[in-house]
This record gives structure tokens, C-alpha cells and sequence, in this order.
């Protein structure tokens, strides 16, 4: 049973605050990024300028991002997870990152392939090994970008 990018949206669409940002035409975003998914903590309902979105869902290879694939169907989550959780799920701390990964392998939790030393983990085509984990740690990420917002904010 595999996972679509809409199935992830609808996890998701309960939660308090989210914002999912689909690029397309006339979007005023970069043709790159149409299709692509970018999740924020925004109440306001309006795409923060000042903060990374906490998960995106990519759809294509990017011209520095090829490792895992990418396109003709194959899409991947991008989540921002907490040190502790990004070693529990790779056994690696994210600044120390060594191991060689293949980072094409679908339902697979692994390092972002650009990203993962800063805290990042991806999964290509989430589907019954990782589709319960990468909810799971979607709505850890949110909670994280709310709090930090909430810090922010001064709330």
C-alpha cells in the first residue's frame, strides 16, 4: 500500500495552524518548486518569509538534490526532526553523518541527501513501512514549528 502526496496533505489538515503551500503558475514562486509541497506553522494563513518550512513534499530532482531519484511518480517527505529522534531513526548524529546511504530506496527512512546534517530526514514514496512513522513525525515536526513560533511570539 503505497502513500500519495494527498494522503500526506490529509494527515495533516486537522492541525492547528498549517499552512501547505503548492507552488503552480502565478504563484509568484520559482518554476522549480511548482508541484512541490511546503508545510509551515502560519495561523495567519500567510507563507512565512522569515522561517524554513518544517516538512516539504518534493516531486522532482533538484539540480543539486538527484540522489534520491525523483519524478516520474517518485516524490519525497522532508521532515525536520529533533537531534534525538534524527539519531534514533539513522544511529548517526546529523553533523556527523558518515555512513554512505542510497538515498533512492522508497519506504525507507534515511538522511536527507543535502540536508540531513542540519537535522533532516527523508523518506521516498512512504508506504507500509514508513507511512505511520512519517505521520508520526509530521505532526512532531509541527509541534516543534509551533513551539518555536510560540517562543517567537512571545506567547
Amino acid at each position: 500500500m503505497s502513500t500519495s502526496i494527498a494522503d500526506l496533505h490529509a494527515a495533516v489538515a486537522e492541525l492547528d495552524g498549517i499552512l501547505v503551500v503548492v507552488p503552480g503558475e502565478g504563484s509568484g514562486l520559482p518554476e522549480l518548486a511548482w508541484g512541490d509541497s511546503f508545510l509551515y506553522f502560519a495561523p495567519d494563513g500567510v507563507m512565512p518569509t522569515t522561517v524554513q518550512p518544517f516538512a516539504t513534499i518534493v516531486t522532482k530532482d533538484y539540480p543539486d538534490d538527484t540522489a534520491s531519484r525523483l519524478g516520474g511518480g517518485r516524490f519525497r517527505l522532508n521532515v525536520n526532526v529533533s537531534r534525538e529522534r534524527f539519531v534514533a531513526l539513522t544511529g548517526e548524529e546529523p553533523r556527523a553523518l558518515e555512513q554512505p546511504r542510497e538515498h533512492d530506496l522508497a519506504d525507507t527512512v534515511h538522511p536527507h541527501p543535502v540536508y540531513g546534517a542540519m537535522g533532516w530526514i527523508a523518506i521516498v514514496n512512504p508506504a507500509e513501512s514508513t507511512t505511520a512513522l512519517a505521520v508520526e513525525l509530521l505532526h512532531e515536526a509541527h509541534a516543534a514549528a509551533k513551539a518555536r513560533a510560540e517562543r517567537r511570539d512571545g506567547a
